[in-house]
């Protein structure tokens, strides 16, 4: 029987805020155990939540960058539910009135681009954390999470692969950073997802009973999560079982899923309005001023690129994924626009490949924008060639040297002049009749020989084109 896949994804962003959703106390990762918990994280008696502004502002700029409906009217709730790590006993979120209600978001996929629907983005509460690690017999508990503003983007279940899955929560990511309202490391958990699973027979209109995967935090183990689900409730269905709605854990250590409960409904939840805050109401002047200060989003930029410098969709889809590494290239190519393609393929190839092997940020590159600028104009203008340019970008990532510098002390400047590199074009010629004749009798490939002795005897440095034109000048075919 041939299956269709179903996939929803419910996606966790923590919002950058230097404080908490409904209190004072900071936000910062790696603090000490229960050292950033006050009173009103852990929910003591009397006190009063009061909600902070930033978040509801990075809400609504979520919201205008999808394409979305902005409420001018929210409700917070409370969703109650006994767990250790949440010691109100319920969680403040949205339900029925959220901030942000249907957008949508177009990926882009070998076959094509699709667009998915958002269903909405919420805002509320991170919870505690468990911790298991350290503790024999016993689990700990960490409150400094508590009270984390969080915005839950929850889309239509409509994809229909992991790798769909994958690239909508990229575009999601991106566009995060983009608006700078969220760091997005994974792993510090400011970004993650619950990956909600289903399948049906192809063409059966009624969707399948679904499980939710939790707390997925890395794009590889969201595909291989995703991708073990659905090999895993195919085979329960054809083997004559039937699907369980739960909630499962992934383990990349044995790449499966396990159950960790029942999967609750919202009526489970008891939600009800939060009686200690009031309706959030988003003015219009809010909205104007967000919409006004957005800033040029992934897409926007990729679209530009591919009409601007004529670039390959993947291409300029490599250098819009974070703000940084497109700021790097527009730093580039504003020094010399006429070489943007061998910029981008500079930046997406060899210093993409250095970055990831020394593990380090574009922002760290030990070869910033002004320097890739310097080697860029040297190959425009002919000092060096392309071939040369690559020793001298590594000598300039392990020493932190200018390009000029480099061709300087090492003498790689190519030879360009016109009346040394003829010179040289006639003694090969007349050193090798023999070849002369193979390539005049229409043998076009002994051409590479000619340039090869060229290059052999200028150690290199000749300029490739100019000795290409003047060896054909010379080797004039009757």
């Amino acid at each position: 029987m041939n299956w269709e896949v179903v996939i929803g994804l419910e996606i966790h962003v923590q919002l950058n805020t230097q404080s908490k959703i409904f209190s004072s106390a900071a936000t910062a990762y790696g603090a000490d155990a229960n050292t950033q918990a006050c009173a009103v994280d852990i929910g003591l008696p009397g006190v009063l939540p009061v909600l902070n502004k930033a978040a509801v502002r990075k809400a609504v700029q979520f919201g205008v960058a999808v394409d979305a409906e902005i409420a001018s009217q929210s409700v917070f709730a409370r969703k109650n539910y006994f767990y250790p790590d949440s010691p109100k006993g319920y969680q403040i979120s949205q339900f029925e009135l959220p901030i942000v209600g249907k957008g949508e978001l177009t990926i882009d996929l070998e076959e094509g681009s699709k667009t998915i629907g958002i269903t909405r983005a919420h805002l509320e509460e991170d919870a505690g954390k468990s911790l298991h690690e350290d503790f024999v017999g016993m689990t700990g508990i960490d409150l400094n999470r508590a009270g984390t503003p969080l915005l839950e983007i929850v889309s239509e279940p409509e994809m229909s692969s992991a790798k769909e899955a994958v690239a909508y929560m990229r575009k999601i990511h991106s566009i995060v950073r983009y608006l700078q309202i969220s760091d997005g490391n994974m792993q510090e958990g400011s970004f993650r997802c619950d990956a909600n699973v289903s399948v049906r027979p192809a063409g059966e209109k009624t969707l399948g009973t679904r499980t939710e995967i939790k707390n997925l935090n890395s794009f590889r183990f969201i595909e291989r999560a995703i991708n073990h689900e659905v090999e895993r409730q195919i085979d329960v269905i054809e083997s004559g079982g039937r699907i369980v709605q739960e909630t499962r854990l992934y383990d990349a250590d044995d790449d499966s899923t396990r159950p960790m409960r029942s999967k609750e409904e919202a009526n489970d939840y008891r939600y009800f309005p939060d009686p200690d805050l009031l309706p959030v109401v988003i003015e219009e002047a809010l909205l104007a001023e967000v919409k006004a200060q957005m800033p040029e989003l992934p897409h926007v930029r990729t679209l530009r690129y591919q009409d601007s410098y004529g670039l390959a969709l993947e291409e300029a889809q490599q250098l819009t994924v974070s703000q940084e590494s497109a700021a790097y290239f527009d730093a580039v190519v504003t020094v010399v626009p006429e070489s943007a393609k061998l910029i981008a393929n500079w930046v997406c190839g060899d210093i993409a490949a250095k970055l990831k092997q020394d593990e380090l940020s574009i922002e760290q590159s030990p070869v910033n924008a002004e320097a890739m600028a310097q080697l860029m104009q040297r190959i425009a203008d002919g000092t060096i060639s392309g071939k040369t340019a690559k020793d001298v970008f590594q000598a300039m990532w392990a020493s932190q040297t200018s390009a000029d510098d480099i061709i300087q002390q090492q003498g790689l400047q190519q030879i360009s002049d016109v009346g040394e590199l003829e010179a040289l074009v006639v003694q090969v010629v007349e050193d090798n009749p023999k070849q002369v004749e193979q390539y005049l009798s229409g043998k076009d490939k002994v051409f590479g020989f000619f340039v090869g002795k060229l290059m052999q005897m200028t150690k290199g440095k000749a300029n490739p084109q100019q000795v290409t034109d003047l060896l054909k000048a010379k080797l004039v075919r009757d």
